[in-house]
């Protein structure tokens, strides 16, 4: 099976990979959707992750791959029903970024309460001047409320994290009914009402058609003006325009993120608001959480191989 990984993976990944497949290890810039589409044409499988653009013009004409295993929970740079169209198979890597990113919203949770970024700056521009009564005072996590939009494996991994560590009482919102699991939650029946209880707002969404711009100025208006907003999920989630003003206008106290609406480009009025703390994706970057992300997307390649069901077919 001819196989093209599009991205550098860690080692122990490409190693075994290679052993199994005649594997082509590409590098550097995600890719086009016309190498998408030259790559469909050319391969039997391919491992495509985050950037990689392939749209529906990418599944266009005459090809070769039926496979594509998605190193990434999120897909949103696959057109998923134009691939099956086409007679592919895809699969993705659920379960093994749950923890991580989880980490990643606790994070950024207490780096904008706590205004850690903002701190940071200050000590390393050389205009700390030592301890003071009032310098810097942030909103203190423990006892708060979370808000936490999208109740799947990564927003009860937030909330699990938020209500056993912090003593945070949990609110959610989320499109189907959750059963109860192992935190004491209350599932409210709206974003707007999660954004007016909520101290902290954290979105664990997948990107999808209905969920773009799913933040935006007017559900920013429901938050309440001491509140936080953090997004570890996909960047087009959140009308950036809209976060910006809100920022500006003090309208919410702050706001984490680690996703961006166009990575990797960031509005420079991001970077130079005080009360945004900004992190470039790290959401899953962890060596032993790519490597099993990794080993993940190799079993769905050696499944398809052996004309097995796909263990995470999307």
């Amino acid at each position: 099976m001819k196989l093209l990984v599009t991205q550098t993976l860690p080692d122990a990944v490409e190693a075994a990979i290679g052993e199994k497949f005649d594997t082509t290890f590409r590098a550097g810039r995600p890719m086009t959707s016309d190498e998408a589409r030259s790559a469909l044409q050319t391969y039997d499988a391919i491992l495509p992750t985050l950037g990689d653009q392939f749209s529906a013009q990418a599944f266009e004409g005459d090809l070769r791959c039926k496979v594509l295993a998605n190193f990434g929970v999120g897909y949103n740079h696959i057109d998923v029903a134009a691939a099956k169209g086409a007679g592919l198979q895809v699969s993705n890597t659920p379960g093994a970024v749950t923890d991580a990113t989880a980490d990643i919203a606790l994070t950024l949770m207490l780096m904008t309460a706590r205004r850690a970024s903002e701190g940071e700056a200050m000590l390393r521009a050389g205009q700390w001047t030592g301890w003071a009564p009032t310098q810097l005072l942030g909103m203190h996590l423990t006892g708060k409320t979370l808000g936490v939009i999208g109740m799947g494996r990564i927003g009860k991994a937030i909330a699990k994290r938020s209500h056993f560590g912090f003593g945070m009482d949990v609110v959610f919102f989320n499109r189907s009914s959750v059963p109860a699991f192992d935190v004491p939650c209350e599932q409210l029946d709206s974003i707007d009402a999660v954004m007016q209880r909520a101290d902290v707002v954290v979105l664990a969404v997948p990107a999808t058609p209905e969920t773009h711009h799913l933040i935006n100025a007017d559900t920013l208006k429901n938050m309440q003006s001491h509140a936080i907003l953090v997004n570890i999920a996909r960047g087009d989630i959140v009308e950036e325009a809209a976060l910006i003003d809100a920022l500006s206008t003090g309208q919410i106290a702050g706001a984490g993120l680690d996703v961006y609406e166009k990575e990797p480009s960031v509005p420079q009025a991001l970077i130079d608001l005080p009360n945004c703390s900004l992190l470039p994706h790290l959401g899953t970057a962890a060596l032993e959480v790519r490597e099993s992300m990794g080993f993940m997307a190799f079993d769905n390649l050696v499944a398809f191989a052996q004309a097995k069901p796909l263990p995470n077919a999307v």
